[in-house]
């Protein structure tokens, strides 16, 4: 054998830096090869979905714009809206299924059905929270966006984990273009929309019915009287029998200037110009109180039980407890200018008085020091308190802010704001539904319905010649009438009846409720 071949000869017994070498690498190559199961691939179906763009899509709002509050919005409107809400819904469940992204699932208000939930949403207790919570929140949901660590080009067979499904309801054995969701919503019956009368279906002559921003002089007992100050006189219009009658008159060196039914509809508060607050019984027509305190009209007035709340242009809100000799408890000297707006909310034991300085207090009872203060751009007489959500409550702003605001009150933060475009005069909720009605001044003088919480304009009624300055809702909640500086009452059907009323209880059921 020749030098040359000797260099590439092996010896049988390796060295012992070859041994170490060998041990080494073994060391390293000790992890054993998970075993791979081979199967015929499986292809998904990828045709016509872009999913980068389908995301996309699902931020955009295809529902349309509501109508501006110089739009008419009648039945076209709802039903192009609710035709535009059910397309939305179809396209995102076809497009995602039940992965919905986030993002997506919170736009629109039927994007329930691909989560498998239907699309009647439960009306939340409570008010949301701060909107500082829901962005937070809400960005820490975009970031988190679920990832399944699965491949999605390899054929996996069906385990414990992943049963498959042999329902004929299966998408796998549809025959339909779209999946099973989305027949059952296209198939399902659709809530017909609601009819609201653009016309007043009874209309009264108001002689003397006063064109002033800062007075309250129309309200609705829940004996189903109805109670208007005219000059310096009041009347009473019986709704069932429709009569009316002369309550009282204060003589020609007096004005009615407020007034307010006690929760039993027995009594009625009237306030007047010299200062002066008075109880009358409807009944009997005769005056049983008069109590004094104000140095200059009484222009609001509200009922919290057994205690009666005036506010005067004299600035000082006064609280009273009509059962007692000394009916004077306590004075809120907190509002600059005349307080034109206070509404007791007597479930929850909280007022909220409005003013001619721009301000909205919440006073918690007869608490001295209000809650919060919140701010208009113009005088704050329209105040109503929702009779669905706890703490929400709802003003509106005068000439120069021309806004409705919704508060909760249960933690300050502001829920709404939306631009009405003239004067807000009036507001009362619904207690059939989940319904706001406002009534406005200048310049348009209409009567507005809006829907909440998306604070859309449900209908837009019009035929008064002058600011609509009062309102009143009956106690069956199904009419408002509004009163204006034209002299004339206007009553419309507005709301549908409550389908929770199941008519009268038994006596036993009564008296059991009035124990509790």
């Amino acid at each position: 054998m020749s030098q040359k071949d000797k260099s590439f000869f092996t010896p049988s017994s390796p060295s012992r830096s070859t041994a170490a070498l060998n041990s080494s690498s073994m060391l390293q190559q000790s992890p054993r090869r998970k075993k791979v199961v081979y199967s015929d691939r499986y292809i998904p179906n990828r045709s016509g979905v872009d999913l980068q763009a389908a995301f996309s899509l699902s931020n955009n709002d295809l529902l349309g714009k509501p109508p501006s509050s110089g739009e008419s919005a009648d039945l076209d409107y709802q039903k192009e809206e609710e035709a535009n809400r059910t397309f939305s819904t179809v396209l995102r469940n076809e497009l995602f299924g039940d992965n919905i992204p986030l993002s997506a699932a919170n736009n629109g208000s039927n994007s329930n059905i691909a989560r498998g939930k239907n699309g009647d949403g439960e009306l939340q207790i409570t008010p949301p929270r701060s909107s500082s919570d829901n962005s937070s929140s809400q960005a820490q949901g975009l970031q988190k966006t679920p990832r399944h660590n699965t491949n999605l080009f390899s054929y996996q067979s069906p385990n414990k984990s992943r049963p498959t499904s042999t329902s004929i309801e299966n998408d796998l054995y549809s025959l339909s273009p779209v999946r099973v969701d989305s027949q059952k919503l296209l198939l399902s019956p659709s809530k017909k929309p609601r009819a609201i009368s653009k016309v007043p279906y009874r209309v009264l002559d108001a002689p003397e019915l006063v064109d002033d921003f800062y007075l309250n002089l129309l309200d609705w007992g829940s004996q189903d009287v109805l109670g208007v100050g005219l000059g310096s006189s009041v009347y009473l219009w019986n709704a069932a029998s429709g009569s009316v009658d002369k309550l009282c008159d204060l003589g020609s060196q007096d004005k009615v200037t407020s007034l307010s039914w006690i929760g039993t509809g027995t009594h009625i508060a009237v306030g007047t110009h010299n200062g002066a607050v008075q109880i009358w019984d409807a009944t009997t027509a005769k005056c049983t109180r008069t109590m004094t305190g104000h140095s200059a009209r009484a222009s609001s007035l509200a009922w919290n039980e057994h205690i009666l709340t005036s506010g005067s242009r004299d600035r000082t809100i006064l609280h009273r407890d009509v059962r007692m000799a000394e009916h004077y408890m306590k004075t809120l000297n907190y509002h600059k200018q005349e307080v034109c707006g206070l509404k007791w909310n007597v479930e929850e034991n909280k007022l909220a008085s409005g003013g001619n300085d721009n301000k909205l207090y919440v006073w918690d009872g007869l608490n001295e020091t209000p809650l919060y203060k919140f701010e208009h751009n113009a005088a704050v007489k329209a105040i109503s308190w929702s009779p669905h959500q706890r703490g929400v409550l709802a003003s509106g702003g005068g000439t120069s802010d021309r806004r409705i605001k919704i508060w909760n009150t249960l933690n300050g933060n502001k829920l709404s704001d939306i631009d009405t475009g003239s004067q807000v005069c009036n507001l009362v909720w619904s207690v059939n539904s989940v319904e706001l009605v406002s009534t406005h001044g200048y310049s348009r003088n209409q009567i507005m319905v809006w829907k909440y919480p998306q604070m859309s304009q449900v209908a837009s009624l019009t035929g008064h010649t002058y600011r609509v300055l009062y309102l009143a809702l009956s106690p069956d909640g199904q009419t408002v009438v509004t009163g204006s500086g034209d002299e004339t009452l206007r009553f419309w059907n507005v709301f549908e009846k409550n389908r929770n009323d199941g008519g009268p209880q038994s006596v036993l059921l009564d008296a059991f409720s009035q124990l509790r």
